[in-house]
């Protein structure tokens, strides 16, 4: 009798523990974009700039945030539903090369986690956001794909960081010209 009562009592403290140590939560996807400019900030809602981008409907809130950019809205919502078809295979390695690393760490100090306090937690929110977004496109990726994938509740885009590297764009594009033209293919026949 003392044995099956210790084998029941050393079987619920074993579940009970288990469920405690190895409980991992599910890491959700990125539920809104909180935009910063020095001391001020907005936030989005993934949501909401998802039902943008499909139907071209907003939020007060995104109305005056889209209005402030200047551009209009047909414009944003094609930038927003742009797919990028790309293997995720190739996606892997691309993000994983050197030329990658250089890339995601110029992005991580315009996206990023809220308290990411060094380049390489902004980096390996990137990978895994460009990864889960082509898994989610189903091979392609676009920017709503993306922020879906991000695995924080909330995504920092950084728009001082971002017009510094806007300042750039003739490097980047070189950049990415040199980076789709021949390491692309070797990646491919790899």
């Amino acid at each position: 009798m003392k044995f099956s009562k210790f084998l029941i009592f050393k079987t619920f403290f074993i579940l009970a523990s288990s469920t405690l140590f190895f409980n991992v939560s599910k890491v959700n996807a990125a539920e809104e974009i909180k935009i910063t400019y020095s001391i001020f900030s907005r936030t989005i809602k993934v949501n909401s700039l998802k039902t943008f981008a499909k139907e071209g409907k907003s939020t007060k809130n995104l109305k005056k945030i889209l209005k402030s950019t200047g551009s209009p809205d047909k414009e944003i919502r094609a930038v927003l539903n742009k797919n990028f078809e790309v293997p995720i295979t190739i996606a892997s390695k691309l993000v994983y090369s050197e030329i990658g690393n250089v890339f995601l760490t110029r992005l991580s100090s315009v996206i990023h986690p809220p308290r990411a306090n060094d380049e390489r937690t902004g980096m390996l929110a990137l990978r895994a956001s460009v990864i889960e977004g082509i898994n989610i496109g189903n091979g392609k990726i676009n920017l709503i794909n993306f922020f879906e994938g991000y695995p924080t509740k909330t995504v920092i885009l950084d728009v001082s960081a971002l017009s510094k590297v806007m300042n750039k764009v003739e490097s980047i594009s070189e950049l990415l010209t040199f980076f789709t033209d021949s390491p692309l293919e070797k990646i491919k026949t790899n």
